[in-house]
């Protein structure tokens, strides 16, 4: 039976029908898998967020130097955004599979599950994405946001 309203208890259906908890055990492992992919899913967003901004860095002195646009420099520069762009957006997929799935296992609508899953979003949020890094202006900028 699928539940409409939040419910605590040990006996929740994750995902697939195969996934189901009946014993304490199962549950509180079911709970730490939970917290350790929603700290994953932190974890994969500040590793793309830093490829992008790496990429940006290691071309801007090399687009700064050049004033006169030379075709072989234009090529590589091209296949280095290229590669770039590749892994960020194969990043961005897996990573929104995984908050797809994480929110999928919320809609179990079971407490625990929810309180695992926010507190491994906290927990990945302040290990890997709250520290401050140094704008390229020369100021310091907040870029924890996903959407920056």
């Amino acid at each position: 039976m699928m539940h409409m309203t939040l419910y605590w208890g040990k006996k929740v259906t994750l995902l697939f029908d195969s996934w189901k908890t009946e014993s304490w055990l199962s549950y509180s492992m079911s709970l730490l898998a939970c917290l350790v992919v929603a700290a994953l899913y932190q974890y994969l967003e500040n590793r793309r967020i830093r490829l992008r901004f790496a990429g940006e860095r290691r071309l801007a002195p090399v687009a700064a130097a050049i004033q006169t646009p030379l075709m072989g420099w234009k090529i590589s520069r091209d296949k280095a955004k290229l590669g770039g762009k590749l892994i960020g957006s194969v990043l961005f997929g897996v990573n929104s599979g995984i908050g797809y799935l994480l929110m999928l296992a919320i809609m179990s609508f079971n407490g625990g599950v929810f309180v695992a899953i926010v507190l491994g979003l906290s927990i990945g949020y302040l290990l890997f994405r709250s520290e401050v890094f140094e704008d390229d202006v020369g100021g310091i900028g907040d870029r924890s946001c996903a959407c920056a």
